[in-house]
């Protein structure tokens, strides 16, 4: 997609899914001389490092460019997933993890063996931005929505292929979760708002994390407007009654199946 086309599938989707930030466009950066003219560089510019939730939520909230390298980022987890650092033998032994969250070091270290790394070297930094006014090729589209707006995402996700999502799911490091697999898979990516994300970044205890692979954005935006033409859309008032209703599909599986013997 050229730049307008990926800004017109940012406006497409926030109105599509009733989105209350900006779907962001991340980009993981080999050369500093990648960063857009215009990016805020928080050491530089603000006076201090970001953990890199408080920049998504930065870009995704108030719509800024932000580009992180090492001497800009304060949390170390996405600094040894997206590779900018070979993790110390002391991370990769389970202390992360061990005395806070689980029982034992051996525990801690199975941790840090799940924990999702990019090859380190490769990568210097990461760069955000809204969707909608990206001035970069991204390699990801990352939306923060709720629950119903995530069921809409997954529905269109399986519009090409039915297959089910299959993703790891942690507590820990969400800009890690939501962001590494689906790089090194090119398949999307649900991930949970972990401690940091809530609680340095305001982001919501409703909202999850689904990240878009820039191989998958067009069959996404296809799969949502062919569901809208079916009805599966939002905004969508609630109802509840008995028996509602079903489509045709699931009526005659539930009668080959001896269900609904009654139903006239």
């Amino acid at each position: 997609m050229n730049q307008k086309e990926l800004q017109s599938c940012g406006e497409e989707l926030a109105r599509r899914l009733s989105l209350r930030t900006f779907p962001l466009a991340m980009k993981l950066l080999e050369r500093e001389k990648d960063i857009p003219q215009g990016a805020m560089r928080p050491l530089r510019d603000l006076g201090y490092h970001l953990e890199l939730c408080q920049a998504y939520a930065t870009s995704r909230r108030e719509g800024t460019t932000i580009a992180l390298l090492l001497e800009d980022m304060w949390c170390m987890e996405p600094v040894i997933g997206y590779g900018f650092a070979e993790p110390p033998k002391y991370f990769l032994d389970g202390h992360n993890r061990f005395p806070q969250d689980v029982e034992t070091l051996e525990a801690g270290k199975n941790y840090a063996s799940d924990f999702p790394r990019l090859p380190a070297g490769k990568y210097i930094g990461v760069l955000s931005a809204p969707l909608k006014a990206t001035s970069f090729q991204p390699d990801l589209v990352v939306l923060y929505g709720d629950s119903a707006q995530l069921s809409l995402l997954l529905l269109a996700r399986e519009y090409k292929v039915g297959h089910d999502l299959k993703c790891s799911i942690s507590s820990h490091a969400a800009c890690v979760y939501s962001v590494v697999p689906a790089i090194q898979t090119g398949e999307c990516q649900v991930a949970i708002p972990c401690r940091g994300d809530r609680y340095s970044a305001m982001a919501g205890s409703d909202e999850f994390i689904f990240s878009v692979p820039m191989g998958k954005l067009e069959d996404l935006m296809a799969g949502l407007r062919y569901l809208e033409t079916k009805g599966s859309k939002l905004p969508r008032n609630y109802r509840m009654k008995p028996e509602p209703e079903l489509p045709e599909s699931y009526i005659k599986i539930a009668k080959m199946i001896g269900m609904l013997k009654n139903r006239k």
